[in-house]
């Protein structure tokens, strides 16, 4: 018997998100990002200037544009390397509205802005409680 996926109905992003992301300026150092990352065992760090969100960092991004790269990592700045026009989500859209974009985009997480300024980061995981990972990335890949 197939098991039934559970999906919040009719809730807001806020309601699901996990509220104060982590997030670095623009002008931090590369290491610090990378440190961050481990500590709060996450796999991204949200980049803002003077608050607002103005890029994403993934472990991916310091693999590719900074080691792969032969780049001096302590002298390397978020700026250098992070994707700059991240896609986000408000946190008061639909949680269907975020995992329509998560599809279209074909990404797992989206970060919650307002004004501009990161108040969350909401995941797939967070849009289908019960399902594992697996299946979040299945549909996502669609």
């Amino acid at each position: 018997m197939a098991s039934k996926v559970h999906r919040p109905v009719h809730c807001r992003v806020h309601e699901v998100m996990t509220p104060r992301p982590v997030s670095l300026p623009l002008d931090a150092p590369l290491t610090e990002a990378a440190r961050l990352m481990r500590d709060e065992d996450v796999g991204d760090v949200l980049v803002t200037h003077d608050g607002l969100l103005c890029g994403l960092l993934t472990d991916r991004d310091i693999v590719v544009r900074a080691v792969a790269e032969g780049r001096d990592l302590s002298g390397t700045r978020l700026a250098d390397v992070c994707s700059a026009g991240v896609v986000t989500v408000g946190p008061d859209e639909a949680t269907e509205v975020a995992l329509r974009i998560m599809r279209d985009r074909a990404v797992r997480r989206l970060p919650v802005v307002e004004d501009g300024r990161p108040v969350g980061v909401v995941s797939v995981g967070d849009l289908t409680p019960g399902r594992d990972e697996a299946s979040d990335r299945n549909e996502i890949a669609r």
